[in-house]
């Protein structure tokens, strides 16, 4: 898959700012630290982003997207769910640094926010006859059991944790 020069560029200046955060506090860094560190201009950081925290942002849509590109079915049982919780986590687990740095920082909540955003989408566009709350419920559930099995250094098993998710979406047998 050939890239867009820019999808190059907002590559670079994301993985600068999660470099950096992981040696300074977040609300140390400049805009003209990371765009030294990505080896940009600080014009061209401000032509993809209006903050710092748009570049985390950008991070989760990257990865999102990534791993829509991954599923292959649309999840027509219970068991299709958990095999979507299972590469959630599997995901998550593997790319649990950057949350980490986020959490100590104390920007988790951009993923919440990002969560609630893509449910809230997702239920628009998908589910427009089920309850309106219903969306941030799964956001909710989602963000709160990935920062505990966070702190827990995401050890456990991803698949045991998918079925609890999904049982708990599902509590009966379909």
């Amino acid at each position: 898959m050939e890239y867009a020069p820019e999808e190059y560029t907002k590559h670079y200046i994301i993985t600068a700012l999660f470099k950096l955060m992981n040696a300074y506090e977040y609300e140390k860094i400049t805009v003209k630290d990371i765009a030294a560190k990505a080896g940009v201009g600080r014009a061209t950081f401000y032509r993809y982003f209006k903050s710092k925290e748009d570049v985390i942002v950008c991070y989760f849509e990257r990865h999102t997207r990534e791993f829509a590109s991954g599923q292959r079915y649309y999840p027509r049982c219970k068991e299709d769910h958990v095999r979507i919780a299972e590469d959630t986590f599997a995901m998550f687990r593997a790319n649990k640094e950057p949350f980490r740095l986020l959490k100590r920082a104390r920007l988790n909540g951009l993923y919440l926010d990002y969560l609630n955003s893509r449910f809230a989408e997702m239920f628009a566009r998908e589910k427009t006859d089920k309850n309106r709350y219903l969306p941030y419920l799964y956001a909710g559930m989602l963000y709160n059991v990935s920062m505990k099995w966070l702190e827990d250094d995401c050890a456990g098993d991803a698949s045991a944790l998918a079925r609890l998710v999904v049982d708990a979406v599902y509590p009966e047998e379909e």
